[in-house]
């Protein structure tokens, strides 16, 4: 699962000008209290910074939060959130990565949809939302879920409007945790390419979608030039060494730079997928290509930066979350057959330093599904059809439209699909339900799915896709 930063997407898991007459940025309106204030008052709120953005007020905080839920006298942690805030009158979205929070502001797909307010929340363990020191079996799906649920609880006085909670990739998988573990908080769940790996051991899924993913002809030259990278590998590492040495980046957590290439290489067919197009397959270059053009594209599609000590310590939480509760993807690789010299290095385990203990628990996402699949409501699952993450997609109940819950595909998309990109009759599907989850569906969109469409215009800025922060395969 890899580095991050590229989308999206996924997980552009996304973000509208403001109409006329919206009130200049920093000002509350006349009939509103400052919202500054009005968070602050909260116990355990603390004030960062604020960041002009017209028709919106973007604040960040940090929010006083247990390090164990289930024991608060233990101790806090201070947890990083943003606020995008239009109007307390608005629905409000809770978006998640499940990483890092952006302190930019944008807006996730269904913010636009609704024309309503954004909570972000930075996930618990990454940096600065960190427990100091840090506990690290105090990391996991349902702690990060209580994070959210008492949040929510805090500001939901405040906005007193419906609440839906969204989130690409792994902040899709949060999302849907998050409702797992507190079904009541949210009026509707909009989850984007959202893996859902049930059986850890048992991954023959992606070695299918890997088999018929795009066309034969795409395939067949990125085997070629993967398995290339393999055999110049002596040459390619000793490069890759002097750019680790001539930038101060090191190996301690993987073992060396040979192990690292071999992470890197391994990560390409993936890498390629996961954010490009069938239309990218020209670009791959020719299996006799030069060493330099091999080495800049194995950099652009899997990134050498990706398993240095420097570029696996921001994601160490999710490192430690696949390999402890969440699972990663393994798929097979007859055509590097003797080529490879690590086997089994290609897992969460090696990722994550040696002094975090770490086990896997395979009940926590198999507990997640069958909720899913007989439980849950109003949930959105929107996937990519040539996204290697949606090779295990979430499963639906047979009474599932009875629940108004959805699967949908964006035909050829790959890890930052979402709504707009889906079929017409599926867009407009999706589209209307989250406006009506939110409350704000107008009458003619109830009487005709057809007619609905984002409620905020379109803003080039706030709505550019966001960078989903990237998951190796593993």
């Amino acid at each position: 699962m890899r580095k991050a930063l590229r989308w999206l997407p996924a997980f552009a898991v996304l973000i509208g000008t403001v109409g006329a007459g919206a009130a200049p940025a920093g000002a509350a309106t006349a009939a509103e209290p400052d919202i500054k204030e009005r968070v602050l008052k909260i116990p355990g709120m603390n004030f960062v910074e604020e960041k002009p953005y017209a028709g919106y007020r973007f604040l960040v905080f940090t929010y006083d939060q247990p390090i164990d839920h289930r024991h608060p006298s233990k101790g806090t942690f201070k947890q990083r959130f943003t606020l995008l805030n239009k109007s307390t009158d608005r629905p409000t979205v809770f978006f998640t990565s499940g990483y890092n929070v952006s302190t930019t502001p944008g807006r996730s797909e269904p913010t636009r949809i609704v024309d309503g307010n954004q909570v972000s929340l930075e996930y618990r363990y990454f940096t600065p939302s960190r427990p100091q020191p840090a506990d690290w079996s105090k990391l996991d799906i349902r702690q990060a879920a209580d994070d959210q649920h008492r949040l929510y609880k805090a500001l939901k006085p405040i906005y007193t409007k419906n609440w839906l909670a969204t989130g690409g990739s792994k902040g899709g998988m949060t999302a849907t945790y998050f409702r797992r573990f507190h079904p009541d908080d949210m009026d509707g769940t909009v989850a984007y390419v959202a893996p859902n790996d049930v059986n850890n051991k048992e991954d023959s899924a992606y070695d299918r979608f890997l088999a018929t993913v795009g066309d034969k002809a795409c395939r067949a030259q990125l085997n070629s030039v993967q398995r290339e990278a393999l055999v110049r590998r002596d040459e390619i590492v000793a490069r890759y060494q002097k750019w680790a040495d001539a930038n101060g980046r090191t190996f301690k957590v993987v073992g060396s730079a040979d192990k690292a290439y071999e992470n890197v290489v391994l990560d390409l067919i993936w890498g390629f997928w996961q954010y490009h197009l069938q239309s990218e397959c020209a670009s791959i270059p020719a299996t006799n290509a030069s060493t330099d053009e091999l080495y800049k594209y194995v950099d652009t599609i899997s990134g050498f930066d990706a398993y240095t000590d420097q570029g696996l310590e921001k994601y160490t939480p999710y490192y430690y979350q696949a390999g402890t509760q969440l699972g990663s993807p393994s798929f097979k690789s007859p055509h590097l057959k003797g080529l490879l010299r690590y086997p089994g290095i290609y897992q969460p385990r090696s990722y994550v330093p040696r002094d975090i203990p770490m086990k896997f628990q395979p009940g926590a996402m198999r507990d997640i599904d069958r909720w899913v699949r007989n439980d849950s409501e109003r949930m959105l699952f929107v996937y990519g059809q040539n996204d290697p993450w949606g090779a295990e997609p979430f499963r639906l109940g047979r009474d599932a439209a009875e629940r108004h819950d959805y699967r949908f595909f964006a035909p050829g998309g790959n890890h930052g699909s979402n709504i707009a990109q889906l079929v017409a009759d599926q867009r407009a599907k999706a589209t209307a339900e989250v406006l009506d989850w939110a409350g704000v569906a107008p009458a003619a969109v109830k009487k005709d799915a057809k007619l609905a469409k984002p409620l905020a215009p379109y803003d080039a800025k706030l709505d550019r896709q966001q960078t989903l922060d990237r998951e190796h395969s593993l």
